[in-house]
């Protein structure tokens, strides 16, 4: 049953993260209160948050009273207990459901969705063992990628094989349950496609970006992403058909690999708010956190318009303090940094946009910054 949200009334969040922290920002503009579950006592959540409860995401009685002080409730990131959010749907209003993270937790089920939505994936194979992938192993071309079907992000969970001398490297992954293996796809670009849909079934994308990793983690995301029309409107299909056939709620980030032959391949879901719309606090007239708790929330949504070209780059632990002491330099970046409480290496500790009008010269005045070395 569809509810309308309104100011006064409490959000809760599962997850106390940055994702959460922007999320919360976003819904204190319009008034919400916010109610937070994390483990952490001082998470970037928690810091500005009404109310904090601090457990395990699968404390069943933290679960029940998150439920007691909420109107709402919505989640920051996608490994918390199915079964408590199932728990939590029953008592509470939990428009986003449960079924969503189901799917996106376990790689094969999230495959397998993707394809019954009409939209293309790279050709793979499901393996519960690793003798089970050896003799799999035929209807698939080296090299491939082999992943863990659940857990795993950051280039965490999966080994390159390029060779069957290789394969042997992949057999501790199974050691976490049933893997894929997948056909390493010979791409030009990978683009994000953050699309969100609210409980009227309205659906809003955000301008399309064009993602740059390093060492498997997110380092760059340029907006618009500099591929064809044809390509962005493929991409927008895509992703709209996935909302659809999984008839989400809330906020949904579709991974995207660009072909060179203008055609997309989808990689992955991710059913929250997504490190690659973090541009969109400043260069849209709409952030895709603000958009998020509209959705939730049964408001109508915004038409996302970018008013200028942006570069988003993540700020990791290494680079925290190299970017606080050239500040003064920048006057035109946009600084965030998340309140965590220990800058580790290759951890988010934040991010900066850039709005520019000339995307070649900004990523030229990135790396000349010395902040983020190669």
């Amino acid at each position: 049953m569809t509810r309308t949200i309104l100011p006064g009334q409490t959000i809760g969040i599962i997850g106390g993260g940055q994702l959460g922290r922007m999320m919360a920002l976003a819904a204190k503009e319009a008034g919400f209160k916010i109610a937070v579950l994390d483990p952490g006592m001082d998470s970037p959540t928690g810091q500005v948050a009404d109310i904090q409860i601090v457990a395990p995401f699968n404390d069943s009685q933290a679960l029940e009273e998150l439920a007691e002080v909420s109107d709402v409730i919505t989640y920051e990131f996608e490994n918390i207990d199915v079964d408590g959010l199932r728990h939590l749907a029953e008592i509470t209003y939990v428009p986003q459901g449960a079924e969503l993270i189901g799917v996106t937790q376990n790689r094969i089920l999230e495959k397998q969705a993707i394809r019954e939505a009409g939209v293309p994936v790279a050709n793979y194979i499901e393996a519960s063992s690793f003798d089970e992938l050896q003799k799999q192993i035929a209807h698939l071309e080296y090299p491939f990628v082999v992943k863990t079907a659940r857990g795993g992000y950051d280039g965490k969970g999966q080994q390159m094989v390029e060779s069957e001398k290789q394969l042997a490297a992949a057999e501790s992954l199974f050691q976490n349950g049933d893997c894929v293996a997948e056909a390493f796809i010979d791409f030009t670009m990978e683009i994000s496609v953050v699309i969100q849909r609210n409980t009227l079934g309205e659906t809003a994308i955000l301008p399309i970006g064009e993602n740059v990793h390093k060492n498997h983690i997110l380092h760059q995301t340029i907006v618009p992403a500099r591929v064809s029309e044809e390509t962005l409107t493929k991409a927008k299909i895509a992703a709209e058909a996935i909302a659809e056939h999984l008839q989400m709620i809330g906020t949904l980030a579709v991974e995207m690999f660009v072909l060179p032959n203008g055609e997309i391949l989808v990689n992955e879901l991710a059913p929250r708010p997504h490190n690659s719309g973090h541009y969109s606090i400043e260069a849209t007239n709409i952030s895709q956190f603000h958009q998020h708790i509209r959705a939730i929330c049964g408001w109508p949504l915004r038409e996302p318009k970018l008013w200028s070209p942006a570069v988003m780059v993540n700020v990791l632990g290494e680079h925290v303090a190299q970017l606080t002491t050239k500040i003064a330099h920048y006057p035109d970046w946009s600084i965030h940094l998340y309140g965590k409480d220990e800058a580790k290496h290759k951890r988010k500790m934040g991010h900066v946009t850039i709005l520019t009008e000339d995307i070649n010269q900004t990523l030229q005045e990135i790396d000349a910054s010395g902040i983020w070395p190669e």
